[in-house]
């Protein structure tokens, strides 16, 4: 499809700053995607939504000081480098900026005890680096490095976990899986007393899903893949619900493609730790979700194809339509949809 067909224009002033005071007082927009029925409701109000028949499923990743400053030790050149995938053995896949000052072999200095070479060059400014430090590398990376917050936000967020889902776990991803911010303590709480499950699955979030899409044609757009994991107890709840007809509902297009790509490849929900550079777009056939909770989605992006394969591209552009004319709030920041 051309990607024109995922644009829309959004008033500056709707995107998103800060958080909302309260996790679970933001807006949610609830969609059937059946009837096409929009209704306007408070984030908490999910709750009126989910029943005892339903799993809920949520990325428990959590987001790393990813974003560093450095210089060439040679000549001091400045240079930024956002952390995307952890290779082992102290070697990351990294995003560069001014990347074209960075070759094989070129040392980086960020503090007397955070060093890095790089070992390879890749395409679209990225770059191996293999790590050299004192102690412990998150450590190290807590003294010195910044959240990776998104572009778009300017304003400067006085709370480091705001950009995090208060069940952040598991320490890897370059960006938050953003949904989840809606949710409380309290929230999950009261849904868990309602006898809803809740399983956690883990994708390190990194280029694959906020990389934008330059191709004309989004056929022609490469998804750059992403790590996931799904453990025994996971897979055992997620089977068992597919056996008993239970919903499942993911929280956010993260968990989404983890679920969507090892359904697909196994044809069943299976343990393990894995790869997947899914690529979801209208025309897919989901087989392992049932709803999903998601934000909104920035123009052209993978996301928003995501969302539109989901519901539909008309059905989606309408709400988010609705939205703009209800001044929701847009983006990692902003108000939720419920699409069921």
């Amino acid at each position: 499809m051309d990607i024109e067909c995922f644009n829309y224009h959004l008033p500056e002033k709707l995107i998103a700053q800060t958080p909302p005071e309260q996790r679970e007082m933001s807006r949610l927009l609830v969609l059937n995607k059946t009837t096409g029925e929009i209704k306007d409701q408070t984030f908490f109000n999910i709750l009126d939504y989910l029943t005892p028949n339903d799993v809920l499923v949520r990325n428990n990743t959590r987001v790393i000081p990813a974003r560093l400053y450095g210089m060439k030790k040679v000549t001091n050149g400045k240079v930024e480098v956002l952390l995307l995938k952890d290779l082992t053995n102290n070697r990351y896949e990294c995003l560069l900026g001014n990347a074209r000052i960075v070759k094989q072999g070129t040392e980086i200095i960020f503090s007397i005890k955070l060093s890095a070479i790089c070992r390879e060059v890749l395409s679209e400014g990225r770059r191996i680096l293999e790590f050299f430090y004192e102690g412990i590398f998150l450590e190290r990376l807590e003294e010195i490095g910044e959240m990776p917050l998104p572009p778009y936000i300017k304003t400067k967020l006085l709370n480091q976990e705001r950009y995090q889902t208060v069940y952040a776990k598991v320490p890897g991803s370059a960006a938050a899986p953003t949904a989840g911010f809606h949710f409380s303590e309290a929230l999950l709480k009261a849904i868990e007393a309602k006898g809803i499950t809740i399983v956690d699955i883990t994708l390190e979030v990194g280029l694959g899903t906020f990389k934008p899409v330059k191709a004309q044609d989004t056929t022609a757009h490469i998804m750059h893949h992403e790590t996931y994991s799904i453990n025994e107890a996971a897979a055992e709840a997620l089977n068992a619900a597919k056996r008993d007809h239970k919903r499942i509902i993911a929280i956010g297009t993260t968990s989404v493609r983890t679920l969507e790509a090892n359904y697909q490849e196994f044809n069943m929900f299976k343990a393990g730790n894995y790869e997947t550079g899914i690529f979801i777009t209208p025309g897919y056939r989901f087989q392992a979700v049932d709803a999903m909770i998601t934000n909104f989605h920035l123009p052209k992006t993978t996301l928003l194809m995501l969302v539109s394969a989901f519901a539909s591209r008309e059905l989606i552009l309408k709400s988010y339509q609705h939205a703009i004319k209800q001044e929701y709030r847009f983006f990692s920041f902003g108000d939720a949809m419920f699409i069921y």
